[in-house]
């Protein structure tokens, strides 16, 4: 493999917190020298121009539609999306048809995935048998198969009692549970957050408090258990304390959060544009505010893309019977840097959000700009504008809510273990 040596690079060091000019020399897939580099006989030199060049992005909670639904999105087309946004890892989730709930299915998964996808992917498998809440999965099987995490994605597991054992087991082999904090009576069927908006618009909708019982409950059988947890997505501030005493107390607690959470709140639906339909449905602007905090703060750890690809059958309905979810691996980025050109976060603690915190929850090496780290890497411009238009997006579904949006930073280039499998063209 030639040596790569980056030159003239804005390197965002999220572990370091720093931002500096320097070079940065790739070789045998690792970062092997960092600084002022003399280039090594035969290395190709690229010179980044004064742009940003950072950890890619370990991105938790991917859906790629295989098996069952590869018309939606498949590996290869999710695995070109990621690398165009600079995601160089993608957690995937077991939300398919069939369930990813069984060694065999995982290893199909798993063969699939390396086989088509540019950048590193990793499985999550369900906690329980069909995400049915029910029975829980052979979860010392599904690790040895390589799951990384369990979870039973937005079918949250109503039953106290099944969870609590699913909890318990996990957590004498170590596992990593991610939940959906809901409460499922409230939310089931709900389309937009309660408010005045969705009584305006004559929504079903659910209450934020919603949110902060289901993190309660399970909060609690973490305590009792002693599990490792992850929240995908808090979305509300109401669910903060929760968090906050978890930490207080010693649990071995994280939190996510989508990233169209924190760039768009409830007026964006307008007049019921379902490409804004996710779940939990968008909040408050002063709950987006308030999670935008939480992120600087640290009290959440992980931004997600969430990445929810839905055809344009399931899509173009009436508000509340259309199917939630949007794409994002390629708008991941861009998004981000809303918050970055706010003044809201700097591009270390960005970064830190995106690749080194979802690296280090999952026990996966990356999310660093240090010397012997993987060669995973992201170089973008922060400062190129454009518009989007969602029929340029790499994924097979085009539902994203940001199509037509004006937006700022592009991916430049992309490696993955020192393999350039993004560059931009023009």
């Amino acid at each position: 493999m030639t040596p790569i040596l980056l030159t003239h690079a804005r390197l965002i060091d999220p572990e370091a917190g720093t931002e500096e000019t320097g070079s940065l020399l790739i070789a045998g897939g690792t970062i092997s020298a960092r600084g002022s580099v003399t280039p090594p006989e035969g290395a190709q030199v690229i010179d980044c121009a004064g742009k940003c060049l950072a950890p890619g992005i370990v991105d938790i909670g991917v859906k790629v539609c295989e098996p069952g639904e590869r018309h939606k999105e498949s590996f290869r087309t999710a695995g070109m999306a990621a690398a165009a946004g600079g995601v160089t890892t993608m957690v995937t989730r077991p939300d398919t048809n069939p369930t990813i709930d069984s060694p065999e299915t995982l290893e199909f998964v798993l063969r699939r995935g390396n086989e088509a996808t540019p950048v590193r992917f990793h499985p999550m498998a369900a906690l329980t048998k069909g995400r049915a809440g029910r029975e829980m999965t052979e979860i010392g099987f599904l690790m040895d198969a390589g799951a990384v995490a369990f979870t039973d994605c937005d079918h949250v597991v109503a039953e106290p009692r099944v969870l609590t054992r699913a909890m318990t087991y996990a957590q004498g082999l170590g596992a990593l549970v991610v939940a959906h904090p809901q409460e499922p009576g409230l939310s089931c069927g709900a389309a937009a957050t309660s408010g005045k908006f969705a009584s305006l618009r004559g929504l079903p909708a659910v209450s934020a408090m919603a949110e902060r019982m289901g993190l309660e409950r399970d909060l609690a059988l973490v305590e009792m258990t002693g599990v490792r947890y992850h929240a995908d997505q808090i979305t509300t501030a109401r669910a903060l304390p929760a968090l906050e005493r978890a930490r207080a107390a010693g649990l071995d607690v994280t939190a996510g959060i989508s990233i169209h959470h924190l760039t768009l709140n409830e007026l964006d639906v307008g007049d019921y544009r379902t490409f804004f339909k996710v779940k939990p449905p968008l909040r408050s602007e002063d709950d987006r505010l308030a999670m935008v905090e939480a992120v600087a703060s640290g009290t959440i750890d992980i931004i997600s893309s969430m990445h929810t690809p839905q055809d344009e059958e399931s899509k173009r309905l009436p508000f509340e019977e259309a199917a939630s979810g949007a794409v994002a691996l390629e708008t991941l980025l861009p998004a981000s840097l809303r918050l970055y050109h706010a003044g809201a976060l700097g591009l270390p603690q960005l970064f830190r959000a995106l690749s080194l915190n979802p690296a280090r929850r999952l026990g996966l090496p990356g999310g660093q700009l240090a010397v012997g780290a993987p060669a995973d890497l992201v170089l973008f411009d922060p400062d190129a504008p454009f518009i989007l238009d969602r029929f340029k997006l790499n994924s097979k579904s085009k539902n994203t809510p940001f199509d037509g949006a004006r937006m700022q930073g592009r991916v430049l280039r992309s490696f993955v273990g020192g393999v350039e499998v993004y560059a931009r063209e023009g």
